[in-house]
């Protein structure tokens, strides 16, 4: 697939904390490129020529809070929906607004509200036919998505720190999609329509919700039955391995008994946000009017990549994805 000559302004190196990068960049970048292959026509041939930038960028809502310290993005990744007292949460930012400050919503996250706006943008663009726009919100959009299927951005307890768990996030969302990731099905289905955008996006939420227990108590049964020894793997001195990020890296037989406990837990959520993912982009262009755009893009590059586009689809059917190769993280 020919590469578009976008300028990667965002894409620098960083030092960035794992537990807050949702999904980590193999999780995300994953996500993004198999729901551009759940598209329908027309959709599908202007997605898939933009694949590259789609898929890369869909890291890059993390990147801003750490590379200018976006202050306000923080709170758009997550939900701790335990402190939010109302029964009856409101649907739109604004009302949600005139019941809680401001600094309660930065500090308890915004994130259904968040892509309920990011959605809103994206079916302008839609409308507006703005290229660069509609590509930009299609990845950040994507991002969010897959956020909201990670169980642990839906809790305060988001990173096990209140139940002696510190570390499960950043292994549960990257590690493990990185040692099996590769023999994970990425085929979902067609894109569908969204009736109900708000709807939607709070059934995710209360959805990945539900697994919060779960997963925490699959992670202290597995540490009982490995007897609190060879949970971390070992540098070369014997001492507990890290990665870069300095985060404590899990020994493959550990990784390997909380998979199993988990019974296909992440595969499933990171198949859900496929699916989910390919239809709220559906959603937003069905609900722009069905814009023509393929005019976008110079006849020659969908030409170009017409054939690639073919022989990647049937390689999605199976259920493999192609052209990936996101940075290892652990």
């Amino acid at each position: 697939m020919k590469k578009n000559k976008y300028f990667f302004c965002f894409l620098i190196p960083v030092i960035i904390a794992p537990f807050l990068l949702a999904w980590g960049t193999y999780g995300h970048e994953h996500i993004n490129k198999a729901a551009i292959m759940a598209l329908p026509s027309p959709l599908l041939q202007f997605f898939y020529n933009h694949a590259d930038f789609i898929t890369t960028e869909s890291t890059v809502p993390d990147l801003r809070k750490y590379t200018i310290n976006d202050k306000p993005e923080f709170a758009r990744h997550y939900i701790d929906l335990e402190n939010f007292t109302n029964i009856q949460l409101p649907a739109t930012f604004s009302e949600l607004q005139k019941i809680y400050p401001d600094s309660f919503l930065q500090k308890n996250g915004i994130l259904p509200w968040y892509i309920v706006e990011v959605m809103d943008k994206l079916t302008k663009a839609f409308k507006e036919k703005r290229k660069t726009e509609i590509l930009f919100l299609t990845a950040d959009l994507g991002h969010y998505i897959a956020d909201a299927h990670m169980p642990l951005h839906t809790s305060v307890n988001h990173d096990g720190q209140f139940t002696n768990q510190k570390g499960i996030h950043s292994f549960w969302e990257s590690q493990l999609p990185q040692l099996f990731g590769d023999d994970y099905n990425y085929y979902t289905g067609g894109a569908k329509y969204i009736a109900d955008i708000n709807a939607e996006t709070w059934r995710i939420i209360y959805a990945s919700n539900l697994l919060v227990d779960s997963l925490l108590i699959a992670d202290k049964e597995v540490t009982k039955q490995f007897d609190g020894k060879n949970i971390y793997a070992l540098d070369s001195s014997g001492a507990p391995l890290r990665n870069k990020f300095k985060t404590l890296v899990h020994s493959k037989a550990y990784a390997e008994a909380y998979n199993k406990k988990l019974n296909g837990m992440v595969e499933k959520q990171l198949r859900l946000a496929i699916a989910a993912t390919s239809s709220f982009w559906y959603t937003a262009w069905v609900n722009a009017g069905k814009p023509d755009v393929g005019h976008l893009d110079a006849k020659e590059l969908t030409t170009e990549n017409a054939k690639q586009l073919k022989k990647d689809l049937k390689l999605w059917r199976e259920g493999k994805l192609n052209g990936l190769d996101s940075e290892k993280e652990f």
